[in-house]
């Protein structure tokens, strides 16, 4: 489950205790959650970010670096904060299987990400050539309408709770 986190949530000082009432109230596990924010956001005040984050991480959430290659892209702030995944901004996407520039990018930050022990995202997946391109170059995951489409969040959770009823059916 991802959820976007504005630089202004981070900055708000409930953040944590709504966060907490959220996980308690829907009883979804917080392993299970990824807040993404994007990067403008996350270097605004890295410091104060990267504590929040690491506050957050302590409930057991993972994070998400949201459009990174398009903002103050630094390999420094893959170092400084605590980030689970690497999202690769759809702009060095869309094109990928024709462009030979973006192709190096992708494949850069595959191996920068691997060597912070951080997950490969890749944003707008399209179509089949895309999603095989970045197969090639070793991304993660893909996030776009070839995968999938967003869902409201009564739908999603729904689908969720089916699943983990499934799941502990099984066991």
């Amino acid at each position: 489950l991802s959820v976007n986190l504005s630089g202004a949530s981070l900055e708000s000082p409930d953040i944590m205790e709504h966060i907490k009432t959220c996980i308690e109230k829907y009883g979804v596990a917080p392993d299970t959650i990824i807040f993404e924010i994007t990067e403008t956001s996350a270097v605004a005040d890295i410091d104060a970010t990267a504590s929040i984050m690491r506050s957050i991480k302590q409930l057991g959430c993972q994070f998400a670096l949201d459009d990174f290659g398009v903002g103050f892209s630094s390999i420094y702030y893959l170092k400084q904060m605590p980030i689970d995944y690497l999202k690769i901004d759809g702009s060095f996407i869309r094109r990928l299987p024709d462009d030979v520039e973006d192709q190096v990018l992708v494949k850069a930050l595959v191996e920068i990400s691997r060597a912070f022990g951080q997950v490969t995202v890749a944003e707008f997946v399209e179509n089949e050539q895309i999603m095989r391109q970045l197969e090639k170059l070793g991304v993660d995951y893909a996030q776009g309408y070839f995968v999938a489409k967003p869902k409201p969040f009564d739908e999603l959770l729904t689908g969720l709770m089916e699943v983990e009823r499934t799941r502990k059916q099984s066991l």
